[in-house]
C-alpha cells in the first residue's frame, strides 16, 4: 500500500499493491495495522456502504455536522470523479478541494478525514462505489453543500447536465453552510 499526499494535508490517495496474472488479480483493500502505520490513524470503521449509479449522476457534497464521518472510498466498477472539499473554518486550506478519478481500473482509494464535504460524479455508463465510515449515518445531522457553488469552482468533468437528488439540489453554498470550527 502506497500513500499519495494531496494538496490538502490529511486527505490521502491510497494506491494498493495489486497482484495480477492471467487468472485475474488480488489486493488487500484494507488492513487496519498497515493503515495505522501509514497514516498515524487507528480507525474503527462501523459502517460499509455500496452504491450504484448511472453516468452523469452527481452525489454530494455531503457531510455530517455532528457525528462527523471519516471515509475510505473506492470504486469497484466503472469510474467516478471523486471530490473532497475542506470545510474546516480554521484550516489553511478551507474552501479548497481535491478531485481525483477513482476507477475499477486504477484501484485507487481516497482517505477522507472528518471535516470535509464529499461527493462524486459518475464518468462511465455506470459505477459502483464502496465506502467505509467511522461513524453511523445520522440523517438529522447530514448537510449538503451545492455541487455547483461558484465559490468552489469545481470542474466535475461533466459530459451532460448532471442528475442530482432533490435533497442535493437543495444544498447550501459554502458561505451559507454549517461548517466545522
Amino acid at each position: 500500500m502506497k500513500l499519495i499526499h494531496t494538496a490538502i494535508p490529511g486527505l490521502l490517495i491510497i494506491e494498493p499493491k495489486v497482484f495480477g496474472d492471467d487468472r485475474g488479480f488480488f489486493f488487500e483493500s484494507f488492513n487496519r495495522r498497515r493503515f495505522a502505520e501509514l497514516t498515524g490513524r487507528d480507525v474503527d470503521f462501523v459502517q460499509d456502504n455500496h452504491s450504484r449509479s448511472v453516468q452523469n449522476v452527481l452525489r454530494g457534497l455531503h457531510y455530517q455536522i455532528q457525528h462527523p464521518q471519516a471515509k475510505l472510498v473506492r470504486v469497484v466498477q466503472g469510474a467516478v470523479l471523486d471530490v473532497v472539499v475542506d470545510i474546516r473554518k480554521n484550516s489553511p486550506t478551507f474552501g479548497k478541494h481535491v478531485a481525483q478519478e477513482l476507477s475499477a481500473g486504477n484501484k485507487l482509494m481516497m482517505w477522507i478525514p472528518e471535516g470535509f464535504a464529499h461527493g462524486f460524479c459518475v464518468l462511465t455508463e455506470s459505477a459502483e462505489f464502496l465506502y467505509k465510515t467511522t461513524d453511523y449515518w445520522f440523517p438529522e445531522h447530514e448537510r449538503c453543500i451545492r455541487w455547483d457553488d461558484p465559490a468552489l469552482a469545481i470542474d466535475w468533468k461533466l459530459q451532460a447536465a448532471p442528475m442530482v437528488s432533490a435533497k442535493d439540489a437543495q444544498g447550501k453554498t459554502l458561505a451559507e453552510a454549517e461548517l466545522f470550527a
